[in-house]
């Protein structure tokens, strides 16, 4: 970067390519660093003053706008004619990102160990019994909340799908499930039914 403005402040004396030459860099590369900085193009300098207004808007939403929003923005408040693509470049090169509700995938979750054995089948692949109580299923999932993720597993009867059980907690192991069971078995219906996870 340093050779290339030598080499922009002494070309009218000893020219450019020959400046290139004794500093070891190729022509090419500082004709191309010179459009970059010494001269942008149009484009580049359009570039410039969008991404002014990209900042701006940013800044206004308190950093929770991202492409859309600010290019909803740019084209019905400013009335800047831009492509939402074009916006997005620019917020990634500017290193500005919006808030979104999108959920992080976690391994931990969803990830079985392969040497473990699979529980045998009670149910043979039967998921819906004529009576109540003959099959429970479990299920649980994960809650975000402003004090961290909450994880909820519920039991629902197979045969009416009402929830017969549940448990809340931090953590997501075996304890909450076992809880959600006992919950399930200690509000009066059987607990010899099968039960599907």
């Amino acid at each position: 970067m340093t050779r290339y403005r030598f080499i922009e402040g002494a070309k009218r004396q000893l020219g450019a390519r020959r400046c290139c030459r004794v500093l070891g860099v190729s022509t090419s590369g500082y004709y191309h660093w010179r459009r970059r900085v010494v001269e942008p193009c149009a484009r580049q300098r359009a570039d410039q003053r969008l991404l002014g207004e990209i900042r701006r808007i940013h800044k206004q939403s308190g950093g929770a706008y991202g492409a859309p929003r600010i290019h909803a923005e740019l084209q019905i408040a400013c009335g800047v004619r831009v492509g939402r693509k074009r916006v997005a470049r620019l917020l990634r090169t500017a290193e500005l990102v919006g808030c979104h509700r999108r959920r992080r995938w976690r391994p931990g979750l969803t990830r079985r160990d392969p040497k473990a054995t699979p529980a045998p089948d009670l149910c043979q692949r039967q998921f819906s019994p004529p009576q109540l109580n003959r099959l429970w299923h479990a299920d649980y999932t994960d809650l975000p909340t402003d004090q961290g993720t909450l994880y909820l597993v519920a039991v629902v009867d197979g045969c009416s799908r009402r929830a017969v059980g549940h448990a809340m907690g931090e953590h997501a192991d075996a304890a909450l499930a076992v809880s959600a069971v006992s919950t399930a078995t200690g509000t009066g219906h059987q607990s010899g039914a099968c039960m599907s996870m």
